[in-house]
């Protein structure tokens, strides 16, 4: 890398390195990027950040927070009652979603947007 480095910093990027790399997320031999539906390619990932989660948390000792975009949307029910009730083990999490029925468990908290402007109900 550190022969790469003028020539780097003169391109603005770097030209080498795991960022570059492709990895393929498979389901038995099917490639989930082509062959999934949105719903197995947001478990996939979902998986992978959970993972991710679990590593931090076991390198720091200390969990991290979760940010988690609209991730129910695409689950069935039974999935996302699986990660309301596993999310606690990792910690503090945000959940956004369009609708507050689609959390399967009563949450510590919510905040709630309406018409596009921000008004907060807490619970």
């Amino acid at each position: 890398m550190e022969t790469r480095l003028d020539r780097d910093l003169d391109r603005g990027a770097t030209g080498a390195g795991p960022h570059l790399d492709d990895i393929e997320i498979l389901a038995g031999t099917r490639d989930l990027r082509a062959f999934g539906s949105q719903g197995e390619q947001r478990l996939a990932v979902l998986a992978l950040l959970l993972a991710e989660a679990e590593l931090v948390r076991e390198r720091r000792g200390v969990p991290p927070l979760l940010l988690l975009d609209d991730v129910l949307s695409e689950l069935d029910p039974d999935r996302r009652r699986i990660l309301a009730e596993r999310l606690p083990e990792y910690g503090q999490a945000l959940i956004t979603t369009t609708s507050a029925a689609a959390l399967p468990v009563e949450p510590n908290q919510l905040v709630e947007v309406e018409a596009g402007e921000a008004g907060t109900v807490v619970r």
